[in-house]
């Protein structure tokens, strides 16, 4: 019998700056998980590097913690092995965006049952306040002095214009909305991103949480299933939408394209080992 442990019990106290956007996160993340009744055991969510990458640190679930940008691969690879379980990559703009970037633009490519929860501050908040991918030409920090030069990525632009299953973004001073928005995501299946705003209020004082109250607003009347429609709603800058932008509900999972698990011999981590094939496949061949 499953023996059921809060999500909100926490063997190691948030190592957060006071008053960061990433307490709403968590808090947000732990009200989802009652709400879909998940069980812990039933969940694992797997990070990088950053502050947003100590989120499941602070969760009774499973977790894998790897390498700076490297959290969507293995989230893939769990979620291929073991269909039963909610898997969740989560980390900073900067770890999935920057060094992970490329793997953020081949899931989408794979569509894998898996939710993909960006914290966006607009800065490397674990290195001490450099630019990241997601922050505004002109922003200064203590290595741009001038003030940033590149043009900022727009993930949700970019989602959607490479056939995301599911794009949103959410502003966690909003935490109901953000809740539903995570709610939806984890029940659609396929690649799911949410790109949550995450004010950072020890290096970030541009974007702010006055900033992003100022500045964001709750997408109405949006058909989700309008692709054009959704990437026109991306590129806005006046105001930045949140909300879910697209919704593809027919689109083939990654794990429904897998040959091998049309076998029906069901997930791998159920199956017998083929002994017999280990060994031929590590056999050494002299040519």
């Amino acid at each position: 019998m499953n023996k059921t442990i809060s999500f909100e019990q926490q063997i190691v106290k948030p190592a957060w700056c006071p008053g960061c956007g990433n307490f709403l996160i968590l808090k947000a993340l732990q009200q989802v998980f009652t709400e879909l009744s998940l069980l812990p055991q039933e969940v694992v969510i797997v990070s990088g590097i950053g502050q947003a990458a100590k989120t499941p640190q602070y969760l009774n679930v499973n977790m894998f913690n790897g390498l700076h940008g490297r959290a969507l691969p293995p989230a893939t690879a769990i979620k291929a092995c073991n269909s039963k379980l909610t898997v969740i990559a989560e980390g900073g703009d900067g770890d999935m965006y920057g060094e992970g970037g490329n793997h953020f633009i081949h899931t989408i490519r794979r569509n894998p049952d898996v939710t993909h929860l960006v914290h966006n501050n607009m800065v490397y908040g674990l290195t001490k306040g450099q630019a990241s991918p997601t922050s505004d030409i002109g922003y200064k920090t203590p290595v741009q002095v001038d003030g940033v030069i590149s043009d900022p990525i727009n993930p949700i632009a970019m989602a959607i214009s490479l056939g995301a299953s599911f794009v949103a973004r959410a502003y966690c001073g909003d935490i109901e909305h953000t809740i539903e928005i995570i709610k939806k995501a984890i029940q659609h299946r396929g690649y799911a991103l949410v790109d949550i705003f995450q004010p950072c209020v020890t290096f970030n004082k541009v974007n702010t949480f006055q900033w992003f109250k100022d500045n964001t607003y709750i997408l109405q009347d949006h058909d989700v299933h309008d692709i054009n429609k959704a990437f026109i709603r991306a590129t806005e800058r006046d105001r930045l939408p949140v909300g879910i932008f697209y919704q593809n509900e027919q689109k083939e999972t990654f794990e429904q394209r897998l040959k091998v698990l049309e076998e029906g011999k069901g997930d791998f981590l159920f199956r017998a080992m083929n002994k017999k094939g280990l060994e031929e496949l590590l056999k050494v061949r002299e040519y």
